[in-house]
């Protein structure tokens, strides 16, 4: 897994005009920690040949190298995103925002503020936690670990990659899990339906963080689907269809 031989265009900020009935609703899709929008691409892709207009932000120390990542603020990632949903919000009758990983603990960050503006969230594998590393114990291992073993490419089907980081770097996993645990603790104040998908057979992230959100979040409207046949970037494996058909029925009956 590398950013290295990417097509070029696939690790930057990305917008497509939507059309016809559904051009006035808009769709921010976030990628995860490590990733790229590689991963959220084809999502967008198949929202936007139904007419969405759809938007996939580069998120502040991805696309580049992972030293980057060690240099970013963890508020630096809500407020990237935070600046693509205002053009939506000002062009689009209803907007949504899909989140994969650590893009969808950056998503229920975003809905703890925006949740009335917002007609739904959807969530794959989103993180929220990691059991046993508090933030505190990250800080200490990055006092003499910059960089760690890579968790990128959990994907189950052969050969396919989400451009991401070949390693982990350990200043911006402090960072993460600040944001994580500043967001857990406001989970309350989610209140925009919120369809999540789960990965069964997932590597990187233990099931503890689709429960912690399921429970935690204040949304009326809530559902989960499992996928049975995706590991951690579900959005590029097998179940990708599961996914991309269910959010747009989703999507529809929201908007």
């Amino acid at each position: 897994m590398a950013v290295e031989g990417a097509p070029e265009g696939l690790l930057a900020d990305w917008f497509a005009q939507g059309s016809g009935a559904n051009k006035e609703v808009g769709i921010l899709l976030v990628h995860g920690f490590t990733g790229s929008p590689a991963s959220m691409r084809p999502w967008a892709e198949y929202l936007n040949q139904r007419g969405y207009t759809v938007k996939v932000p580069l998120l502040p120390g991805h696309g580049t190298t992972p030293h980057d990542l060690n240099l970013v603020k963890w508020q630096e990632w809500p407020a990237k995103v935070e600046s693509d949903l205002q053009e939506l919000l000002r062009t689009c009758r209803k907007v949504f925002i899909c989140g994969l990983s650590m893009g969808g603990g950056t998503t229920l960050n975003i809905a703890t503020r925006y949740s009335e503006d917002l007609a739904g969230i959807i969530l794959v594998n989103p993180m929220i936690h990691v059991k046993f590393v508090p933030h505190q114990l990250a800080w200490a291992i990055s006092r003499f670990q910059k960089m760690r073993d890579s968790v990128g490419d959990d994907i189950k089907r052969p050969g396919i990659t989400e451009y991401g980081y070949d390693a982990l770097p350990a200043v911006g996993v402090y960072e993460l899990l600040k944001m994580l645990h500043y967001t857990r603790k406001r989970l309350h104040d989610v209140t925009a339906p919120m369809l999540l998908f789960h990965s069964v057979d997932d590597h990187t992230l233990p099931v503890t963080n689709t429960e912690i959100v399921m429970k935690g979040v204040g949304s009326r409207q809530k559902q989960r689907i499992e996928l049975v046949n995706s590991y951690h970037v579900a959005t590029l494996d097998y179940d990708q269809e599961v996914i991309f058909e269910n959010s747009r029925l989703f999507i529809e009956s929201h908007s």
